[in-house]
């Protein structure tokens, strides 16, 4: 496999408070990891500064002047409980989202059979209208939504194993069937959506799982729900919102997911991408707060992209 690493050269810039879990050191850990020799194969790309204006696909039109009033001349201004934004933010976002949209032409094209973003902030909790979650823009929604307009793609599905719903994702997408979207999750969590019966217009899958259940469960859950409804759908893409907090270190869950959990849930995925996408995949950063936690997920994870 050829796999596209692409990095994010100005993460730093979007602050957050002491203390908060969401901080930049979450991408030098990512970074740390895959420098390592056994990566040395990795295609490596900085991510670019990409259009913000792209976000009107997926948010309100007013969602944009939202965020940029919101944000302050100088320091670190909160959103809602949990999300903050800096004088830098928004810069940030929009290098994230161009190294998502680098990702995508190089899968794309060909020039890559997948790619995963070391990106931050998070995107999936960004609804429709409301930044939540640590997230300001849902950059893997925009990214679908690039799939379908610049290159007409029919069918485009985005798989999420972050420990938290991605209840923006779903929000944007629940009624619209040429996008499937699939979330594994602990429940009851953070932010509250994500019950099994919520499937959209029969396009969303959710597979809700109890605290301390580890990847056994899991496991179950992806066998008997989510991998035959993602080969089913049959999508032209595949996107992952790859989260890694549901890892056994990390502070905000308890799903209890070792390593090698990641590895098999990626490789599972990478299945599915062959027989029905050409092998494109296209992986993007979210949650994952022990920095520890989050570089053995990551290894994990990429090192399956590469090796397959």
């Amino acid at each position: 496999m050829t796999t596209l690493l692409v990095s994010q050269p100005n993460f730093a810039d979007h602050q957050t408070p002491p203390g908060h879990p969401e901080r930049a050191d979450r991408i030098k850990a990512v970074d740390e990891a895959l420098a390592a020799p056994a990566f040395d194969d990795l295609l490596r790309r900085d991510a670019p500064y990409g259009d913000l204006m792209l976000a009107d696909l997926v948010h309100d039109r007013h969602y944009l002047q939202q965020l940029r009033d919101a944000r302050p001349a100088e320091g670190i201004r909160q959103v809602d409980g949990d999300t903050f934004i800096s004088g830098r933010s928004l810069d940030v976002v929009a290098t994230g989202l161009g190294g998502a949209l680098a990702a995508l032409d190089a899968v794309l094209l060909g020039e890559a059979d997948n790619a995963f973003c070391a990106i931050r902030p998070p995107g999936h909790h960004a609804e429709i209208a409301t930044p939540m979650g640590f997230c300001l823009v849902n950059t893997i929604a925009v990214a679908a939504r690039e799939a379908q307009r610049k290159y007409g793609a029919d069918r485009v599905a985005i798989v999420d194993f972050d420990v938290h719903h991605g209840n923006g994702t779903q929000d944007i997408f629940k009624d619209d069937p040429s996008v499937f979207y699939a979330s594994s999750h602990q429940m009851p969590l953070f932010p509250g959506t994500g019950h099994p019966r919520e499937t959209g217009m029969g396009n969303i899958v959710n597979a809700a799982l109890p605290a301390q259940s580890g990847g056994e469960a899991m496991r179950e859950a992806y066998n008997d729900r989510i991998l035959p409804a993602l080969e089913n759908f049959s999508p032209d893409l595949l996107l992952i919102s790859a989260g890694f907090d549901a890892h056994h270190r990390d502070p905000l869950a308890q799903l209890e997911w070792v390593d090698a959990d990641f590895a098999w849930l990626t490789g599972k995925l990478m299945d599915i991408a062959g027989r029905r996408c050409a092998n494109r995949i296209v992986s993007l950063l979210e949650g994952g707060y022990d920095l520890k936690g989050l570089a053995g997920g990551v290894t994990h994870h990429v090192t399956t992209l590469l090796r397959g």
